[in-house]
Order: structure tokens, then sequence, then C-alpha cells
């Protein structure tokens, strides 16, 4: 069984409070310092974890999710590099194939059909990894075309790459391609071009990564399966917790709010049986939350189980 990471995803764009943040995730036994991709009024999504790196001496930092779209693959490829030599080989990577339609439209970028963007994405991770790992890249594909494209090598051997995304064949090319698999299990854009309608009907995500492991063959066991988790509740009554959600959220039901791993909801010991549970039945060890002080005793919790068995 993979042992539990878990990751902090900042969304401030106030300097004293990054620092703040990412000092308190690290000392409250955090893994990951996270980041997040949009065009707008935010902070880029690379800068803020160099500055993060010069804060912090042990936590891992991570872009969850870039979007492919806003990036050149061998362009990107040196600036993770730089990233990662700065921070002392603490990077990793997280990619997805980008979905808020807005962004695109505000800055002219073609927004392309799904499937066009998937493969677009296994494409630019198939270079990504050949370059991070200090090959001369030749390269002439549907969407990129690099001829002998090198860069500055990462410090670390093997910088981890985490693949965001839905669907059979881009979910098949992660498995076969990934460190690490980003779980959503999200639907259509809603109309405001940012969120996404829910599908966190259980049995959806057992076949999901039955898929995964079928697709990943020999690689199954070194996977790492991640869920970004969109709320943690602290509360002493789970079920109305999860009512009141399905209220809000589009597609989202009662039960699948209590089942699933993209909501922790509870007490600090119920939310930690409920992700210890969700780890045995899917393999989900590595989680992602926007909530320091809230979930720090479910840190402490579940790595005292893991290391008691």
């Amino acid at each position: 069984m993979t042992a539990f990471r878990f990751g902090y995803q900042t969304r401030t764009d106030a300097p004293v409070i990054l620092r703040q943040q990412v000092q308190a995730a690290e000392a409250a036994g955090f893994d990951v310092f996270c980041t997040f991709d949009h065009l707008g009024r935010h902070l880029s999504v690379l800068e803020p974890l160099a500055f993060a790196a010069a804060w912090s001496e042990r936590i891992r930092l991570c872009p969850l999710v870039l979007n492919n779209d806003l990036h050149h693959p061998g362009i990107l490829a040196q600036r993770l590099a730089t990233l990662d030599r700065l921070s002392a080989g603490r990077l990793e990577v997280g990619i997805g194939a980008g979905h808020a339609f807005p962004e695109y439209h505000a800055t002219s970028i073609s927004f392309d059909p799904p499937q066009q963007r998937k493969r677009r994405l296994a494409e630019s991770v198939d270079i990504l990894r050949r370059v991070l790992d200090g090959e001369q890249v030749d390269h002439h594909g549907e969407y990129y075309d690099l001829s002998g494209f090198s860069s500055i090598e990462p410090l670390q051997n093997h910088v981890p790459i985490l693949v965001g995304v839905n669907g059979r064949a881009g979910l098949a090319h992660a498995a076969r391609t990934a460190d690490i698999i980003g779980l959503t299990m999200l639907g259509v854009t809603l109309p405001d071009g940012n969120a996404r309608a829910v599908r966190w009907d259980p049995e959806r995500l057992d076949a999901t990564v039955t898929w995964i492991a079928e697709q990943a063959g020999e690689r199954a066991g070194h996977l790492e399966l991640n869920a970004l988790v969109q709320a943690v509740v602290v509360t002493d009554d789970r079920r109305k917790a999860a009512e009141e959600l399905a209220a809000e959220v589009p597609g989202l039901e009662a039960d699948h709010a209590l089942s699933t791993p993209f909501l922790a909801l509870g007490t600090h010991d119920e939310i930690a049986a409920h992700l210890f549970a969700c780890r045995e039945r899917w393999g989900i060890s590595y989680y992602v939350v926007r909530d320091i002080e809230g979930f720090a005793p479910v840190i402490e919790l579940l790595h005292a189980e893991d290391q008691s068995s």
C-alpha cells in the first residue's frame, strides 16, 4: 500500500501570506506546496513556487496543474528545470489539458474540442519527459515541432510528472507515461467557464481505477493516484454537510458526497477514517487540500496509522 502524501494548494496573491502558508504547511507535515494555473487577476503559476522554495527547506513544489495550452513544452521544460535547480531538487510537475474557455477567448487561443486538447497534452507530456530526462529532442508531431532541442538539466534524476485528465484515451496515455495521475471525475464545464459538474459516483471511480491499472500494466504498482479535495468541512454531522454540498454542487448526490475522495467531511477522526477507506478501495494515497489548519490533525492521524501498520 502506497504511503499517504498530502499537498496544500495556495490561492493567495499576497507575498506575506504566501510565505506564511508555505512555512505553516511545512510545519504541519504537508509534503507538497501547490499553485494553480489560470489567466486573470492571479499570481502566475511558477514564480510563486520559486518564492516558496526560498522560504522553506523540505516541502516539495508543484504547479497543480499547468494548463498545457498556455505553455510550449520545450520552453516550459527549461523553466521547470530551472525551478528544480533553484529549489534544490524539490519540483513535481502537474499538467492538464485546460477547460476554462473564457481564458482562451480572452487571449484568442483556440479552444479546441476535448479530445484534441487531450491529444496535445499527451504529446506535450512525452516531450517534457524526454527534455527533463536530459535528452536532446527531435520531435515532429501533430502539434509540436522541435529540432535538436535541449535544456539545462534539473537537479533531480527524475522529476515526477502528474497528469490530470479524464477519459479513457487520456487516462491510458497517463497510465503509460506519468508518475502520478490526478483523478478529477468531473463532467462538463458550467456556463461560467470555470466550475464543472461532478461525476463522483463510486462505481464510476471503480471503473476508472480499474482502467488505469489495466493500461499501466507492470507500471501499475509504481503509479501514485491523486485527488484534489474540493472542500474540507470539519463537523460533527457528516450527513448534514453532505446534504448541504449536494444542494449547491451540480451533479452531486449526498451519498456520493459521503463516499467520494474529493471531499473531506466530518470530525478529524472521521475524515482520517474516510481517506484511509478511499486508499483501501481505490489506491488513492496523495490528497491535496486548501485548508492547512483544518486538515493538519488528519495528517497526524493518518501518518500514525501508517506507522503502526
